[in-house]
């Protein structure tokens, strides 16, 4: 949907609010994570934790990133 917007297509307020709840709601997901990890590591040095954990995170936004994608591509295939 970036590439769309960047593309200057229109959207009507309906998919500019759903575009905002999901980024809102990953970003939740994300400060929760992060709210996890810092927990986890209180009190311990272990940087390769930290790292694993980091990696984990942005492996699950990758996911979220190509379903998202996927959904993109099926709609606009519906649509055209």
């Amino acid at each position: 949907m970036v590439k769309l917007l960047r593309e200057g297509s229109t959207y009507n307020q309906k998919d500019v609010i759903e575009l905002l709840a999901e980024f809102s709601a990953f970003k939740d997901r994300v400060h929760k994570r992060f709210r996890e990890v810092a927990k986890e590591l209180e009190g311990k040095g272990n940087e390769h934790d930290l790292w694993v954990n980091l990696f984990l995170i942005a492996t699950d936004y990758a996911d979220d990133w190509m379903s998202r994608q996927q959904r993109q591509e099926i709609a606009l295939q519906k649509i055209s």
